[in-house]
């Protein structure tokens, strides 16, 4: 058991601090000036450890350890850097800190690998900023066009290529990687939901990853005065979006097998209080994990959209991001479990309900996840906590699964 509590919780700690809202959370936005801070302090670390540190045409920043095998491709272990606003302290930041306590590892234990180890620091896997979420990851794997890049804004306006070039990035450099220079993908997360902690279980080998849409829903309607525009005379798009929002319960219910539907931003125009709103623009995020219920799932809550269509008011849908739900690798499952009974760390099978970027990463190369429990199943929002001695666990677990993966054989 070789793994750094110390180390672990101060970088844990210190990236907790480059926050656009101290003492009420997380908010690190793609882009900006707190993450502007974050990727100056994990890249700082990563050549602490002895590794060569680059950035991609999005921001994605990886450190590597070459191989003795030339033009091998690489072991990368990481996650995202992001947060959502005001969000805990784990979620993303926990994987990116085990990442490096691996190559910390490494480092110590002056391990030679054969085939090349990356710790990678993934932007705007939330989508907090962007929409869309998992843009790191999509971006680089070729799922994001460079032209789509090139007209993706934030909800001021800003261009992401105008964000990147306000902290010193250079959207101009290579975007794409090629799969081929990847032979597995290593995340660890918080679990985000209560099973680990009620089980008593600290780690969890996650078997798949719910398959996940967003959509982005206009409903235009017609502006008035509050107090002189009669009911019956009305065109309110924030009563009818409500009455879409209010069906979400009963058709994830309906769908079964655990499909959840969710509407997390809302934003209505004008937004005056004594101003009929004419416009609403809202986001609905639907999961589930088996893919013809995420399918059925789309096409109830657009034909719900679409019935609303009437008395002046117009609807309309953008999908945002489809993703399958994903298995993870079975070979990589298997080294994980077996390193887990090793190092006589308790584990048990587990699925996950949330995106990630190794479900991007799943359709290129062998991916493996663990989980570790999360405090009362929280997550996105500043009590977002997990204990350090789990960190540790999956650290060790890691850095023994990458030893083995870096082999020459």
């Amino acid at each position: 058991m070789y793994a750094n509590k110390q180390r672990i919780e101060q970088h844990i700690e210190r990236l907790s601090q480059f926050t656009a809202t101290p003492e009420v959370g997380v908010t690190r936005l793609t882009y900006s000036k707190e993450d502007l801070e974050a990727r100056n302090y994990i890249k700082d670390r990563m050549r602490e450890y002895g590794l060569t540190v680059s950035e991609d045409g999005f921001g994605n920043i990886f450190g590597k350890l070459e191989g003795s095998i030339p033009d091998a491709p690489s072991v990368i272990v990481g996650s995202h850097f992001d947060s959502v606003p005001n969000g805990g302290a784990y979620d993303g930041t926990a994987g990116v800190v085990i990442g490096l306590e691996v190559a910390a590892l490494f480092q110590e234990k002056n391990c030679k690998p054969a085939y090349p180890l990356e710790v990678i620091a993934l932007v705007e896997e939330e989508g907090s900023r962007f929409g869309g979420g998992l843009l790191g990851s999509r971006g680089m794997m070729g799922l994001l066009t460079d032209e789509d890049f090139k007209v993706l804004a934030d909800k001021d306006g800003i261009l992401a290529e105008q964000a990147m070039k306000s902290i010193g990035l250079d959207p101009s450099k290579e975007k794409l990687r090629d799969p081929k220079t990847i032979k597995a993908f290593l995340e660890l997360h918080i679990e985000q939901g209560p099973i680990l902690e009620e089980k008593a279980i600290p780690i969890g080998v996650v078997e798949a990853i719910v398959g996940l849409t967003q959509l982005e829903v206009t409903i235009q309607g017609k502006a008035g005065h509050a107090g002189t525009t009669p009911m019956d005379h009305r065109s309110d798009a924030l009563v009818a979006a409500a009455e879409v929002i209010a069906a979400f319960p009963q058709l994830a219910k309906d769908e079964g097998d655990g499909t959840v539907i969710t509407t997390g931003q809302l934003h209505v125009f004008p937004n005056g209080a004594n101003v009929i709103p004419d416009k609403v623009v809202f986001s609905v995020d639907i999961r589930s994990g088996k893919e013809e219920h995420v399918q059925n799932a789309v096409r109830n809550v657009e034909q719900l959209i679409a019935s609303k269509q009437a008395n002046s008011i117009l609807t309309s849908s953008e999908r945002l991001l489809y993703i399958a739900p994903k298995e993870m690798d079975s070979t990589i499952r298997s080294i994980l479990k077996e390193t887990s009974d090793k190092l006589n760390v308790p584990y048990c099978a587990i699925n996950s309900g949330a995106g990630h970027d190794a479900m991007v990463f799943s359709d290129f190369t062998a991916c493996g996840m663990i989980f570790i429990p999360s405090k009362d199943g929280l997550s996105h929002c500043p009590e977002e906590w997990s204990d350090a001695n789990h960190l540790v666990n999956g650290a060790n677990i890691l850095f023994q699964t990458a030893l083995q993966l870096t082999e020459g054989n």
